[in-house]
């Protein structure tokens, strides 16, 4: 048996050791061959009545992998051991995919704890609420800003089908990393492959993982106060944001964006993204004076500068972060902001099921 194997039977044992009704006669790895076979199967007596747990370890959880392991195993329940139960194994299973094995009444078992199994009277089921490391470095890769790039890109356009190339091209970033942004994509089943391309089949899941993932886009957070208030301000940040006027981009964030995109609530604090230039373009406007507290404008000067890409102008010179990074930016904006975001989801970001 592989290591990852022998940790897999050892955490079964240990995990069936604990139920004073079970006896373990024994937990074997089972002999390969050109046939599909389980990669172990736990010989136990439930109050003297034997019984089989038949378990498939897959190296990889994900939904597209799990998917696969579930059809094996139900395959060889109904046609080799119909009394036996079904467990899935993987180094670490993901709510989604703990959903999906009760579906399809087959257990649980994953090398982080998570577990749910039962049979003949026994129910075993226990929950760890922690994303292991790898799981949690493995998502903030695929949310990172070249891969971000790609995901909104599809997300403006999420009933599209989507070559390879053409994400490249529109997104602006390279063939290798789109096609491993498609794979992360497909193996949490986000989204799926048709003859016309890559095509998202779960936006929703894939915004909700987005979210949770999500901080603060890295740069300079600075500060400002302006005199400029009401009408003055915004027709002269509009005057500002207008590409033909002058080099560099600045755009409407946040709470600003939410205003032109899905109006909520007003704030007293104004937000923009901006470059070099386009923050020079702000002061200039705007008359901003640094402000050390008592602000009313904030500038954040992005290190990721696709997010100066990624927008929406809804009227002439509102340019605007696009809804999907509003959405984001809102989320993480304390109480208020959560709701202003959820209120933006469902205006400007339903998507049929």
């Amino acid at each position: 048996m592989k290591k990852t194997e022998v940790r897999a039977s050892e955490m079964l044992r240990e995990l069936l050791a604990k139920i004073p009704i079970l006896q373990i006669e024994g937990i074997d790895a089972e002999a390969r061959s050109a046939d599909w076979e389980p990669d172990l199967i736990a010989r136990l007596r439930v109050d003297g009545r034997p019984h089989l747990l038949i378990c498939d370890y897959k190296s990889n959880g994900q939904p597209r992998y799990a998917r696969s392991a579930l059809l094996e195993l139900r395959n060889y329940i109904a046609h080799r051991a119909p009394k036996a139960t079904p467990v899935f194994i993987a180094p670490y299973i993901s709510p989604a995919v703990r959903q999906l094995c009760e579906e399809k009444g087959v257990g649980y078992l994953d090398l982080e704890g998570n577990a749910r199994i039962a049979f003949g009277g026994v129910f075993i089921e226990r929950m760890v609420t922690d994303r292991p490391a790898a799981e949690q470095r493995e998502l903030k890769s695929l949310f990172r800003p070249k891969s971000a790039q790609v995901l909104r890109t599809m997300l403006r356009e999420p009933g599209r089908a989507w070559r390879v190339i053409e994400l490249s091209e529109i997104s602006g970033v390279s063939l290798g990393h789109v096609s491993n942004v498609r794979t992360g994509l497909i193996d949490r089943e986000w989204a799926r492959t048709s003859d016309d391309g890559l095509v998202l089949s779960k936006p929703d899941e894939l915004l909700d993982a987005w979210r949770d993932s999500y901080t603060a886009p890295p740069g300079e957070r600075l500060r400002f106060y302006t005199l400029l208030h009401g009408s003055a301000l915004e027709d002269a940040a509009r005057s500002a944001l207008r590409a033909d006027y002058g080099p560099g981009r600045a755009v409407f964030a946040s709470f600003s964006a939410a205003q032109w995109l899905s109006p909520y609530g007003r704030t007293g604090t104004h937000y923009f993204f901006a470059d070099d230039d386009g923050l020079r373009k702000l002061q200039a406007a705007l008359k901003l004076a640094p402000a050390s507290k008592g602000e009313n404008v904030v500038v954040t000067v992005p290190k990721d500068l696709g997010l100066l890409a990624d927008t929406v102008e809804p009227a002439p010179g509102a340019v605007c972060t696009s809804p999907v990074q509003t959405y984001l930016d809102l989320s993480i904006a304390g109480e208020r902001g959560a709701e202003a975001a959820e209120h933006l989801r469902q205006e400007r970001l339903s998507w049929p099921k």
